[in-house]
């Protein structure tokens, strides 16, 4: 597309505002309402409905992870490979994909069939999990990811836009949460087991719901930025895009960066499940830390833009995880023996953990012009899939890394109200997560560098080179 073209685009389209984020708020609604049924209910589900062995269903969990090494990459190619169309590049994937993918889902979860042989129990989970999520979620995922940079080239918009990404996942993440615990459990003989039957309709409804929300957002959203030459992208190699990453000082960065936020976000989370009930002896708070983590994240929500806008988004993010960090040392020296006061200095650490969520799309997209202007070619698609598929990793590795650290500690059953194990249990919640945020803080500042004003710097650089 010429500079004359996209002049005239840019004339004739509506411009960014509210419809945008909403819309692309409803596009991580779809995305987890069968994505955080899965990384939340899928073990359960097929070791209490189906009989089939955890660490079965969990390797086939990790192999689907290197499948996605794989699968991602491939329609991150797909994406910057695919014509331009009155919808743009991107959208055209999000209405193609949400029957697939949502129809995939709702197969995984089929209790009529626990009564099969356990070897067509297990090839089934594999087939349909491996369709699920390496094939037709990566095929919706990737696209949605790249088209935040496609919506707006201003990098106040796509803060905007990954705030609202953020609040759509926290939105869906609660209503999964909260809800399907609720529906989805029922007494037999004096005990709360998972009832197969009502779960299967859980995840149809999960199902419908997540098509609807994808439509919405593809109704909603405007592709804004197009290209300026499409022929350049589509020559460009496989090899020469991961020679041209492996070279992106501002992509490896952002990766490490967000897998070491993964890794100190999962182990606050999993650790929750030992140091309220054996450190405290309070789960009634493990169920207000919850709401307090919603609240702290609402907090980030508000906070993040007006912050990343003065300051800066990696310098907000760098900022709030060294007052994590802080927070959770004094924890880590000060050991309250009030369950509240730890409820509540976990939650200024959700606060620091939140700013860099709510911003960490955006900076993906700050990592694309960087890409754009330092390889000559535009590839939304692969740096995003690159992206994706290293945080799976980071999701993948983070999975066994508290059962790791609790056997450090000598945690059985037999051993789990001893003092020096529940002694253990908090050092693991505190400091663990505090060198977490410490290194993220670390990596954003002296080895990311896409600061406020090399932004900006890119941003005019962009225009300037689209005739804008």
């Amino acid at each position: 597309m010429t500079a004359e073209q996209t002049a005239k685009q840019t004339a004739t389209t509506r411009p960014f505002g509210i419809r945008d984020k909403v819309g692309y708020l409803f596009g991580d609604f779809g995305n987890d309402f069968t994505f955080i049924l899965s990384s939340s209910f899928l073990m359960k589900f097929y070791t209490d409905v189906m009989g089939v062995d955890g660490v079965v269903v969990g390797m086939i969990m990790m192999i689907a992870r290197f499948v996605d090494a794989f699968t991602d990459v491939t329609m991150g190619r797909i994406c910057d490979r695919s014509r331009m169309t009155p919808a743009g590049k991107f959208k055209p994937w999000i209405r193609r994909m949400c029957g697939p993918v949502a129809i995939a889902s709702f197969l995984i979860y089929q209790s009529s069939l626990a009564g099969m042989p356990m070897a067509f129990k297990i090839g089934y989970l594999f087939v349909t999990y491996i369709l699920w999520g390496s094939i037709f979620y990566t095929s919706i995922n990737i696209p949605y990811g790249s088209m935040a940079s496609a919506i707006s080239a201003e990098p106040g918009d796509r803060q905007s836009l990954s705030t609202f990404r953020t609040m759509g996942g926290t939105l869906a993440g609660l209503i999964i949460g909260a809800g399907v615990p609720m529906l989805a459990y029922e007494n037999i003989d004096g005990n709360t087991v998972l009832s197969g039957s009502r779960f299967t309709l859980i995840a149809g409804v999960c199902s419908v719901l997540a098509v609807a929300c994808y439509m919405i957002c593809y109704a909603l959203t405007t592709e804004r930025v197009r290209p300026e030459t499409e022929i350049k992208q589509q020559n460009n190699s496989v090899f020469v895009m991961l020679r041209n990453a492996a070279k992106n000082r501002a992509l490896i960065s952002i990766i490490v960066a967000s897998i070491v936020m993964l890794l100190a976000q999962l182990t606050m989370q999993s650790m929750a499940n030992y140091v309220y009930p054996n450190f405290y002896g309070n789960t009634a708070a493990q169920s207000a830390s919850t709401l307090i983590m919603m609240v702290a994240m609402i907090f980030a929500a508000v906070l993040a833009k007006p912050l990343a806008n003065k300051i800066g988004k990696a310098e907000m993010s760098v900022i709030a995880n060294v007052a994590a960090t802080i927070v959770c040392l004094i924890l880590y020296f000060m050991r309250p023996e009030s369950v509240w006061v730890y409820v509540a200095m976990m939650g200024l650490c959700w606060l620091g953990l939140g700013m860099f969520s709510m911003v960490c799309w955006a900076l993906i997209t700050d990592v694309i012009d960087y890409s754009e202007l330092k390889n000559g070619v535009r590839e939304d698609g692969s740096v995003y899939a690159l992206y994706s598929f290293a945080r799976k990793l980071g999701q993948a590795a983070s999975a066994g890394l508290s059962g790791v650290l609790l056997s450090a500690i000598g945690y059985t059953q037999e051993t789990a109200f001893e003092t020096e194990v529940v002694n253990g249990i908090f050092t693991i919640s505190t400091l663990v997560p505090a060198i977490g945020f410490a290194l993220l803080a670390a990596v954003l500042w002296f080895w990311y560098p896409l600061h406020k004003k090399e932004v900006d710097a890119n941003v005019a650089a962009l225009k300037e080179k689209h005739g804008k």
